[in-house]
């Protein structure tokens, strides 16, 4: 039986968005001493102990960035929660010896100011490297302080000589040593502030060493109904230019250049039209607008002007497909004599996940059926065909990394490793061909590697390339294993959705499962915004799921979900759950559970699902729409209110993924996906089978609804809303649970991340890994 569909607004739980306030709080430690106290086992603290100490392990790969001539590494243990910034030079860290200097110690900093700072990264100064902007969260937030740090000294420069900005959502970047692009929030009042109404900075302004913030020179601005206006210097030297972008909203947007930086200089402020049919974004005086489709991923590096197609743009050459890389540089477009060129082009079963520049080449991840590949585009390869000339795919060329790559896994349980990719530093003329690759799987611990590439490797265009390219590869650490994988296999199915999609999942469990319907299963999703799941792996849920047993002697089985909303196939999949569309998420996650019930591997009782922020929404999604196939459910720093979401913290910026709800023919659609507003006080469907008796607002799975006070992306409003409407209707066993601090990520330090991960997990696995009845039902007399 469906829920019935609230449509008024009126909400009897408002008081609760009171962030702050006493009786929100006091609500919430009441809900936190519950939930503790249904955790509160043995188990549970040896979970948390087993998790903490893999997140602290000193064996752990430290992942470095090039900078000049240090690589630099933040770092996080037991004796420094809150971390450490520190660098080394190249050859120790290959030899695992590396000599660390520290730069900031963020437990001493805390101490000794009394603010729990959380550190959220640093930009360098070029070409010097000797001074730093850092970024510092009071709280885990999104909001941070930006501070300048003198890296010989080891220490903040302080204002006035030095820049200081207050805690608010900023982003910044260097023109120069005594100059910044900022974009921040001085005033957050949306109607006449320099606040958006999804929270971000709406304009972008030129900041002079000494210089007041109030005083600084506003150089690029947008509307307040938009997301953002973003922007960033490339100091590099050659190529020193400053772009801006107008976030309209969160897939939409127009890039501008600063016409008095680089090759862009000399030309007129740009308006009219945008090729390929898009609608015009004005002038702004001084600026150069880049015209390409709104809903188009730009990136200019160097020469080069990159676009990433989310839908079709059609040019005089041709009709480019969405999911198409085009590449020119960015003179020849801006004068018209160079038309964009596809240096990758999808198919039915691949999609580009990602893709980095070196000094001679482009380098490509690819996802093949979820599947990881690298592929290298020679940059000779991507330049102009004659005048005239077609506009013909740029030939790409097999990395022979990749092949190399699973050659080393000496695994075959596991064959779907996932590639990260990126240029190790592309302007040092030693190294300008050096890529960083790691690979992962669920059942592979993680592998980086440095590799060399050729700086020639031939002609392109006449497919010589096709054999692949050798790279020179170094291993420079291999992850140790966190828990015992014998037994143990990833494999691929596909399940058909309701409108007959197949829709891909990774299943990792033991390969000789008996098939009768009675294991643990714990299945993760997301769906939305882009983003793919992929295989990776995880000491946490290796020691948290897969290698536990219950009393029958099962082990945890751990399925990753690529359903419709996500990018695994690109934007089509995405586009194909956007807004009215997106019931087909929640639809291809429920027929994949029911393809693990259909193929005998696990049933209503045993089934667990997890999911965080837009998860957080497919998990309510799941507990509401439908209840009748999960036993348990995770339900992290969620969405869940879809009436008021636009409102509270950043939701605004998220309209163009959900809809409106103050348009009330989006209402409507966004309304059969709210599940705040599908709660029911009737027994749901599941009731009758007599899992929770069939009483008054039962039916549901047990459900743990999980957020932060600190969470200024999503907010902790909505998961405090969900819980108390439950309860209020009478449902037994839905639980609670809020940190103070964390922000959207759940966690500050690894102490507090193995926390959140020993609840989720144990509380899933008391539900169904033990296979007893509801949790709540082992706490008589404790409803709130």
């Amino acid at each position: 039986m469906q829920p019935s569909l609230e449509t008024q607004t009126t909400d009897e739980h408002l008081w609760l968005e009171d962030i702050h306030g006493e009786g929100p709080l006091d609500w919430v430690r009441g809900q936190n001493a519950r939930t503790e106290s249904l955790l509160g086992s043995e188990r549970f603290a040896d979970l948390q102990q087993d998790l903490t100490s893999i997140l602290d392990a000193p064996d752990r790969i430290p992942q470095v960035s090039k900078r000049g001539d240090w690589y630099y590494n933040f770092w996080r243990d037991g004796e420094h929660p809150r971390g450490l910034w520190r660098r080394t030079r190249w050859e120790p860290y290959l030899a695992g010896e590396p000599e660390w200097e520290v730069l900031l110690d963020v437990d001493a900093l805390a101490a000794q100011e009394g603010t729990e700072w959380v550190f959220s990264g640093a930009r360098l100064l070029r070409p010097d490297w000797d001074r730093a902007l850092l970024r510092l969260s009071p709280d885990g937030g999104d909001a941070v302080a930006v501070r300048e740090f003198d890296l010989a000294t080891r220490s903040f420069v302080p204002a006035p000589a030095g820049f200081e900005l207050p805690v608010a959502k900023t982003q910044v970047s260097w023109i120069s040593r005594d100059r910044l692009l900022v974009g921040t929030v001085t005033d957050p009042e949306a109607e006449t502030g320099d606040a958006t109404r999804s929270s971000y900075a709406r304009t972008q302004r030129i900041l002079q060493r000494g210089e007041a913030l109030a005083e600084a020179e506003t150089v690029f601005a947008v509307d307040r109904g938009h997301v953002a206006a973003f922007g960033g210097h490339d100091s590099t030297p050659g190529w020193e230019r400053t772009l801006a972008i107008d976030a309209i909203d969160f897939y939409q947007s127009t890039t501008w250049l600063r016409e008095a930086d680089g090759s862009a200089s000399g030309g007129s402020a740009s308006g009219g039209s945008v090729s390929g049919g898009s609608v015009s974004g004005g002038e702004r005086p001084g600026w150069r607008r880049l015209d390409v489709p709104l809903d188009a991923e730009v990136d200019v590096h160097r020469q080069w002007l990159a676009v990433f197609l989310k839908s079709e743009w059609e040019l005089p050459g041709a009709v480019h497909p969405a999911g198409s890389l085009l590449v020119c540089t960015v003179d020849g477009f801006l004068d018209g004599s160079e038309e964009p060129r596809p240096a990758f082009l999808p198919t039915s079963g691949s999609t580009l996940s990602a893709w980095t520049w070196t000094a001679s080449h482009l380098v490509l991840t690819v996802l093949q059926d979820v599947a990881s590949a690298l592929y290298v585009l020679p940059q000779d390869a991507l330049a102009a065909p004659e005048p005239g000339g077609p506009a013909t795919p740029v030939r790409p060329a097999a990395l022979d990394a990749t092949r190399r790559i699973l050659l080393q896994n000496p695994n075959p349980a596991d064959p779907f490793l996932t590639l990260g990719v990126g240029a190790v530093d592309d302007e040092d003329p030693d190294c300008g061909d050096d890529l960083w690759i790691t690979a992962t799987g669920a059942l592979t611990p993680p592998t980086l590697w440095r590799a060399t590439l050729p700086a020639h490797l031939g002609d392109a265009e006449s497919g010589s390339l096709s054999a692949g390219v050798v790279p020179q590869l170094v291993t420079v650490r291999t992850g140790p294993e966190r828990f015992d994988a014998t037994g143990l296999s990833v494999r691929q199915h596909f399940a058909v959705s309701r409108d007959g999609t197949r829709v891909p999942y990774f299943q990792i469990g033991p390969e000789d499962l008996e098939l009768d319907g009675a294991n643990p299963v714990l299945m993760d999703g997301y769906g939305g915004f882009l983003a793919s799941k992929l295989p990776a792996y995880s000491g946490v849920y290796g020691r948290g799921w897969l290698t536990r047993r219950n009393a029958a002697g099962r082990q945890g089985i751990h399925v990753i979900a690529n359903i419709r909303g996500g990018g695994e196939y690109g934007p089509d999949w995405h586009r194909a759950a956007l807004k009215q569309n997106r019931h087909r998420a929640y639809e291809d996650f429920a027929a994949i559970a029911q393809d693990l019930a259909r193929r005998g591997v696990t049933d209503r009782a045993h089934l667990a699902a997890t999911g965080r922020s837009n998860g957080g929404l497919l998990m309510g999604a799941m507990a509401t729409l439908y209840p009748e196939l999960f036993g348990a459910l995770s339900c992290g720093v969620p969405l869940l209110d879809m009436r008021r979401y636009t409102v509270l913290s950043a939701g605004h910026s998220w309209i163009a993924e959900y809809g409106d709800p103050d348009v009330p023919a989006e209402w409507e659609y966004i309304r059969t996906f709210s599940p705040y507003h599908l709660l029911s006080d009737r027994p749901v469907a599941g009731a009758t089978e007599g899992r929770d008796g069939g009483g008054p607002g039962t039916g549901y799975p047990d459900l743990l609804v999980w957020t932060a006070t600190s969470d200024d992306r999503v907010g902790p409003v909505q998961a405090r809303k969900m819980a108390a409407r439950m309860q209020q209707l009478g449902v037994p066993n839905v639980w609670f649970h809020e940190d103070l601090d964390g922000g959207h990520a759940g966690a500050s330090d690894n102490r507090q991340a193995a926390a959140m991960h020993a609840r989720s997990l144990e509380f899933l696995w008391k539900a169904v890994g033990d296979a007893r009845e509801s949790a709540a039902r082992h706490l008589p007399g404790d409803s709130l």
